[in-house]
Parts: C-alpha cells; structure tokens; sequence
C-alpha cells in the first residue's frame, strides 16, 4: 500500500485501477483503415488549412474552428453550437477523438473524416454543398489537393451549389450533374473530409496533475507529497470507489465510449431527441461508413459497425460518454448544455432523477456536501493543454 498526501493509504488494487487512468496509458494512435490518408503529413497540413478556412461554410463566415475553438479545448463554451444557424446539441471537443468507435453524442458516424463531413452540408452548422466545396478545393487547393489525392475531376459543369441536401432553385441542386460527376464530386467531399481528420489525429490530450501524481505514484510505490490536495485525493478516492465513476469514466481519456441514459433532462424548447437509438440507426445508413463506397476499409476492417445493434431500450436517450480530460474547463454540460456547473453535474449523479424517456442507469450516491466537493475538486486537477504543437493550434498561411 502507498500512503498519501492527507495520509490515506492506496491499495494495490486502487493503484493499478489509477494506473489504467493515467494518460501515460494510453499508447498509440489506432489506425483507421477507413482514411488511407489519416497519418499522412501532406494530409494533415491540408486538412489544417480547410478546418479554418471559412470559405466552407454557405455564408463565408463559419469554418470548424468556430465552434471547435483552439483556445478552448477546441469546443465554444456554448450549451448549444452555432454556424449559420443554431444546432440542437453542444459542441464536442476534439483532442483524443481519433482514439474512439463513435462521433457526435449520438453516435452517427464512425470515423473522423466521416463526421467532419457532417457539420459541412448541415444547414445550421456550415450550410454548404459538396459541389460548392470541390469548387473552392478547386480554386484554392489545387495542387496541394492533388498531390496527395489525386487530379480533380471536371467541374467546369458542375453547379456551385449542388448537394444531397441543396435547397430548391439553389443552381440545379443535386439532380444537375450526372451520376459519374455526382460520384467524382461527393469523392472530393469525402476528402475533404479525410484530410481534416488527418489534421485532428495530431491533437492529443496533455498531461494533467493527475497524471503527474499516478506517474510519481507507480514508479515509486509512494503517494507523491504536493501534487493533489487532501480534498483532491479525497476526491479521486471517491472517483474511483463511492461514487463509481469509472463505470463509464475509464481508460486514460476517461470515457469508455459508449452511450448511456443518466436521466439529462429534455430542452423544452429543442425538438425531441432520442440519441444513440436514433444515432445507430443513421450510422448504418451512412453513405461515409466504414463500409461505404468512399471508405478505404477492406474485408474485416468494419468490425465496430458489423456488431452493431441498432435496436434496443436501453438506446433511447442514451448519449455518448464524454471524456473527463480538461473537463472543469468546458462548462456548460451534458448534450445540450443543460447544467450549468459541474456542481449542478455532480448534483445530478448524486440524485440520479427519472430520465424524461428510457430508462436511467443512474443509482443515487448519497454524498455528503463535502464529498461533492472533493469529487468535484478532484475533476479540475484534469485540466490540461491540449498536446500538440502551437503551430497546430492556430489558423496557418493559405487559411481564412
């Protein structure tokens, strides 16, 4: 056993559940064999350049830094995010996403690239088209774009304003061109996409004070002295035991990326939202899927998607576990921004109310309003800068 600041004495069982928690844990980045081009320098570089560059976006002022703020954990500190309209769920931050199965809260996409795809034709998020972006990867990007992907196809009679999703009268919308172009021009979409995701793969969460204490705590069996408080230990002991959030909240990005009701209240003013039951079905349906046509998956690469149960119960209102990394730092929370602080998070786990629909998993904690604050104290030694470059973390030359 390792005796610690406030004098408590950790467990060795305690001390390998900690160690599972430590980023040092969390080794490296999976492949996507989706995204041929995921760990590709020139690919990273270019999706760099479009993840600020707010000519992807149908007003010319919205890029995925606008929500995904650098600064900020890429995310926006708003309950609800905002491009040219406003979304009905709360921006995700992105460091360490490329670990994950599953993208969005709900789930419907599974891939980086394909859920960058996403907000792009979403008519409140960018509101553009994939005609409108092969246009301008045309006019800005051409050489970069083709080095790496390949010549461009023709798109001398492709509308600028032609998608899936284009409204009506908006320049022959998607029925315009051909089915050959059709395809040629939802493949450069798709890079887009890919080249974006090859960009996010480099952030990573940083080392936090938690780690620093579980490393110093492995390598020298001793609970380091002047790292965490007494109430911050106190905290984590709770984290890992009483409180049982490693239930969810495991792993060294602190989530096990799966989707689960903890009884989040409904925005009364937000249409209904059923979340991952909905999400699961979408991402089979996804033309961006691990099995789809622009995917660079082979036989046997799908594996997440193949065992995919898109129907259940326990789906409904079941949102995806966010990762605790930097967590004090990104309020509001849940997946509409409906509790303000993480106190208001805590006090919620600790009543664990009736979901407005489903069925909750939570059981109630009973925590003492001291042990609410040291578990609460315990969640802000997360906070850490993202782990990449600062070259990475601001728009670069060629952006807008």
């Amino acid at each position: 056993a390792a005796r610690g600041a406030g004098g408590a004495r950790w467990s060795a069982a305690e001390v390998a559940t900690l160690r599972s928690l430590w980023i040092g844990e969390l080794g490296p980045l999976p492949p996507d064999p989706s995204n041929r081009y995921a760990d590709d320098p020139a690919a990273a570089a270019l999706g760099q350049k479009l993840f600020f560059d707010t000519r992807l976006s149908s007003n010319g002022r919205v890029a995925c830094a606008t929500c995904h703020v650098p600064g900020r954990q890429f995310q926006d500190d708003a309950p609800l995010g905002s491009g040219v309209g406003r979304t009905a769920r709360r921006t995700m931050p992105i460091a360490g996403t490329a670990y994950g199965p599953w993208f969005f809260w709900d789930g419907r996409k599974d891939s980086q690239w394909a859920q960058a795809l996403g907000p792009l034709e979403s008519p409140v998020e960018h509101g553009g088209t994939r005609a409108q972006y092969a246009h301008v990867v045309a006019e800005r990007y051409r050489a970069e774009y083709e080095r790496i992907f390949g010549p461009l196809p023709d798109l001398s009679r492709v509308p600028r304003v032609a998608g899936p999703g284009a409204a009506p009268g908006g320049g022959g919308g998607w029925a315009a061109p051909p089915a050959a172009p059709r395809d040629s021009v939802t493949r450069v979409f798709a890079n887009v996409g890919k080249a974006i995701a090859a960009y996010e793969r480099r952030l990573e969460p940083g080392p936090s004070r938690f780690d620093r204490y579980v490393e110093r705590l492995a390598a020298d069996g001793r609970a380091p002295a002047g790292i965490l408080s007494p109430d911050e230990e106190a905290g984590l002991r709770l984290f890992i035991g009483k409180a049982n959030c490693t239930r969810c909240h495991n792993g060294p990005r602190l989530t096990d990326d799966h989707f689960h009701n903890t009884g989040v209240p409904a925005v009364a003013s937000l249409p209904p939202d059923s979340g991952r039951a909905t999400g699961a079905r979408q991402v089979l349906a996804d033309e961006f899927n691990c099995r789809g046509r622009y995917s660079d998956a082979g036989p046997g690469d799908c594996a997440e998607l193949e065992f995919l149960v898109p129907e259940g119960t326990e789906l409904v209102r079941a949102y995806k576990t966010p990762s605790l990394r930097g967590v004090a730092e990104r309020a509001p929370y849940m997946h509409a921004g409906q509790l303000a602080t993480l106190a208001d998070v805590i006090e919620h786990y600790d009543r664990a109310p009736r979901a407005p629909a489903g069925a909750s998993e939570l059981q109630p904690l009973r925590l003492s309003a001291r042990e609410r604050a040291q578990l609460e104290a315990y969640l802000r030694t997360l906070d850490a800068p993202v782990a990449a470059d600062s070259s990475l973390l601001r728009p670069p030359r060629g952006s807008r």
